[in-house]
C-alpha cells in the first residue's frame, strides 16, 4: 500500500515529500513579490521506501541516500562564483533533508543525518 506519510498516517509502504520553503524561491528565477506562498507551490520530490527497511543500516543508509539525493534535485545549482547563492541552494538542501527527515520521524534515520549533519 502507497500512501504519503503524515502524522496521521503510515503504511507498509511510503512516500516522503521533499520540500523547499520560502526564501529559495528567489534561486529559481521567481522574484520576490512572486515567493511561494503554500507548500503547494515549492518545488518537491517523492521519495518511495519501504518501513521495514528502516530496520536495517543498509535499508535506512539507502533511503538517507535517496533523500540527499533528492535534495539536490529540487534545490537548484548556483555557480560556484557566486557565494551568497550558493549558501543559500545550501541551506536550501539542508532544511529539504531535515524536513524529509522530521517526516519519517524513524530514530535510526535521524541519528544518521545528525551524524552527517555534525561532519557537514
Amino acid at each position: 500500500m502507497s500512501n504519503v506519510i503524515t502524522a496521521r498516517t503510515a503504511g507498509l509502504r511510503a512516500k516522503v515529500a521533499l520540500a523547499v520553503l520560502g526564501s529559495v524561491a528567489g534561486l529559481m528565477g521567481a522574484g520576490a513579490a512572486s515567493a511561494a506562498g503554500t507548500d503547494s507551490d515549492v518545488p518537491s520530490m517523492a521519495v518511495k521506501y519501504n518501513v521495514h527497511s528502516l530496520a536495517t543500516d543498509a535499508g535506512v543508509n539507502e533511503l538517507y541516500r535517496r533523500i540527499t539525493f533528492a535534495a539536490t534535485r529540487v534545490c537548484p545549482d548556483a555557480s560556484p562564483r557566486d557565494l551568497s547563492r550558493k549558501q543559500m541552494v545550501e541551506q536550501c538542501r539542508d532544511q529539504a533533508v531535515a524536513r524529509a527527515i522530521a517526516q519519517i520521524d524513524n530514530p535510526r534515520l535521524a541519528a544518521l543525518h545528525a551524524s552527517h549533519s555534525k561532519n557537514g
